[in-house]
């Protein structure tokens, strides 16, 4: 290893260029002495338990045209559809039964009423059906503070928001910024996440146009100082029928975007040992292995789909989506196989909350405590 990585590596607390440093690694050997380091960490805190999150996504009608994003309201080569309550419960139930003990709800952007009761009422059903045997993430956008609070009586414990840049002036280039949508309004929901009492999640997408190894190095220090609970980044990749597509000239090489995202995946789990990080499938998108290569680089969560297979066509938010015709006992049985092969484990029947979600609390406790006595 070269001493200077060795040095970084070393250190109890990275500093900005520290992190911009590791994420320059270009050579081979070097980038997987870094994703040893976390791997080993992550071994270390959360030992080898890979945990399942079935993922269902319930609509693609969204309110926001975010010019990235493949179900942006202004995109009329979508198909439009909303799972039925007898669907989600279906694929609820499917998870339930193969005790992968957490689901996640994932839809458009939407505020309105009828949207926010039909969520609130899926909740409540939900975890009567399967008696409150259920960990439920949503990621459902920009809401109210009363909405988030009513999902979270209602049963939801983890919300994921992503910010996807921590760079203001990249925010507006990949977002139509209005008075609904900014990037102040984005840290606001973050914080109002946070104040409910959910496990708060966000995450960045890497190799967009215009960004920076700076930006990147920025992103994982927001996640640091806001002191996320879970992350949910992986790469970018375009989209046809957006507005961002005019730049795809510039992008990195698809190979490169991944081996970034491994890098950054790495790296905080380096910085934030005991949060839970996700190993996208986005990365499956670029790489047959990609979300197993998540897992070596430190990640610990996988999200297999479990949508009806009618409609994950439907749900195209970038190219070269996997997955979109497998059947769900096909998609457990290969990632049974390759994470048994990486001497991991499927943490079956468990919710896989973040340790540090957790540790936050007892902390907070801790401190309450010794101020009273």
């Amino acid at each position: 290893m070269k001493p200077r990585l060795h040095k970084i590596l070393s250190k109890k607390k990275f500093e900005k260029n520290d992190i911009v440093e590791l994420l320059s690694e270009t050579d081979s050997v070097e980038k997987n002495k870094i994703r040893q380091k976390a791997y080993s960490i992550k071994r270390k805190k959360l030992s080898n338990a890979v945990y399942f999150r079935g993922l269902i996504e319930y609509s693609n009608i969204c309110s926001r045209n975010c010019f990235y994003c493949g179900v942006r309201a202004g995109n009329t080569h979508v198909n439009r559809y909303q799972l039925s309550d007898k669907e989600v419960l279906e694929a609820v139930d499917y998870a339930w039964k193969n005790k992968f003990a957490s689901i996640v709800i994932q839809s458009g952007e939407r505020k309105d009423n009828d949207f926010v009761r039909k969520i609130d009422n899926l909740l409540k059903k939900i975890k009567q059906n399967t008696n409150n045997e259920i960990g439920i993430t949503l990621s459902c956008g920009e809401q109210s503070e009363e909405t988030y609070k009513k999902w979270f009586e209602s049963g939801a414990h983890r919300y994921l928001l992503r910010i996807e840049t921590t760079n203001e002036k990249l925010f507006n280039k990949i977002h139509p910024v209005n008075e609904e949508v900014n990037f102040a309004s984005r840290l606001k929901a973050l914080e109002l996440i946070k104040k409910t009492g959910y496990q708060t999640g966000t995450g960045v997408m890497i190799g967009l146009p215009f960004q920076l190894i700076d930006d990147l190095a920025n992103d994982l220090m927001f996640f640091k100082d806001f002191d996320i609970d879970m992350v949910g980044m992986g790469p970018y990749i375009e989209c046809n029928n957006t507005p961002l597509s005019i730049h795809n000239n510039i992008l990195q090489p698809l190979n490169e975007r991944f081996e970034l995202s491994l890098l950054m995946i790495s790296v905080l789990r380096i910085m934030m040992k005991d949060i839970n990080i996700a190993s996208s499938t986005a990365l499956q998108a670029i790489h047959p292995m990609g979300r197993e290569k998540g897992l070596l680089a430190g990640a610990n969560v996988i999200m297999p789909n479990i949508t009806p297979l009618k409609h994950r066509v439907d749900y195209l938010l970038y190219k070269y989506k996997p997955g979109t015709n497998e059947k769900c006992d096909t998609v457990k049985s290969r990632l049974e196989n390759n994470i048994k092969l990486l001497d991991e484990e499927i943490a079956y029947g468990k919710w896989g909350d973040s340790k540090h979600f957790f540790a936050k609390r007892k902390n907070k406790f801790n401190s309450a405590t010794q101020s009273e006595n």
